[in-house]
C-alpha cells in the first residue's frame, strides 16, 4: 500500500492512523495533523490489536504507533501489520527511548522512531518522509542506534548456550536445565553468564526477552 495515490494518479492527502492508548494524546495528534491540508486522519486505535483490525479494513499511508499499550503493544502490532502489508509505513511515536525499545521497534520493521516531545514541524516532516518510505529517527534515537551499531560484536550464542536459554525460556530452573542436558548446575550458570554477556543483559528475563527480539528461538 505504498504512497498516497490511491484511486488514481492524483495524489490525495496522506492518510494517517493514530495508535495510542491515551485519548488526550490521540486528540492532540489529530489536531496537529489536521491543521495541514496534506494530512487526513482516517482512524484512531487505543491499542495494537485495534490498530491491526482498523488497518485491515482501511489501510493508511502512515501509522503513528505508540509502543506500550494494553492488549497488544506496538512492536507486536508492527509485526502483524507488516505481515499483512509488507509495505506498511509505521512511525513509532512514544515517550520511551531505551535501547531495547528502540532496537525492538526498528528490528520489527518500523519506518521511523520519534519521541513525543518532537516539535510539531518535525512531526509533520517525519510523517511526509515516512509516507514516501524514508526512515526517520529523532536525534536522541539516532545516537542510541549508532551506539548499538558501534558496540563490539560479542559473537553468536553457541548451540549449548541456546539450549540452556531455550529451557530457561520454557520455565526451567537451573537444576531442571542441568538435568535435561546432563550437565552440572554450575555449568548451566556459566552458560547463562556467557549468554548475558553476549546479549548485553543482566538477568534471565531480559535474556529471554532479548532472544525473542532477535528471533533466536526460531
Amino acid at each position: 500500500m505504498s504512497g498516497n495515490t490511491h484511486g488514481g494518479d492524483t495524489p490525495g492527502p496522506i492518510r494517517i492512523l493514530i495508535v495510542d492508548d491515551h485519548p488526550v494524546v490521540r486528540d492532540g495528534l489529530r489536531g496537529v495533523l489536521e491543521r495541514d491540508p496534506d494530512f487526513t486522519v482516517i482512524g484512531e486505535a487505543g491499542d495494537g490489536a485495534e490498530a491491526v483490525e482498523l488497518y485491515e479494513r482501511q489501510p493508511a499511508d502512515v501509522v503513528l504507533m505508540d509502543l506500550r499499550m494494553p492488549r497488544m503493544g506496538g512492536v507486536e502490532a508492527i509485526k502483524r501489520l507488516l505481515c499483512g502489508d509488507p509495505e506498511a509505513r509505521i512511525l513509532v511515536l512514544t515517550t520511551y527511548d531505551t535501547d531495547s525499545d528502540v532496537m525492538g521497534a526498528l528490528a520489527a520493521g518500523a519506518t521511523g522512531y520519534l519521541l513525543k516531545d518532537t516539535p510539531r514541524e518535525e512531526l509533520t516532516r517525519a510523517v511526509r518522509s515516512a509516507s514516501s518510505g524514508q526512515s526517520v529517527l529523532s536525534p536522541a534515537v539516532t545516537g542510541r542506534v549508532l551506539g548499538q551499531v558501534r558496540k563490539p560484536t560479542q559473537g553468536p550464542l553457541s548451540d549449548r548456550e541456546l539450549q540452556v536459554l531455550r529451557l530457561i525460556a520454557d520455565g526451567a530452573t537451573n537444576r531442571q536445565a542441568a538435568a535435561a542436558l546432563f550437565i552440572s548446575q554450575a555449568t548451566v550458570k556459566t552458560h547463562l553468564l556467557h549468554v548475558y554477556e553476549k546479549l548485553g543483559v543482566k538477568d534471565r528475563a531480559a535474556a529471554v526477552s532479548e532472544a525473542h527480539k532477535r528471533h533466536l528461538f526460531e
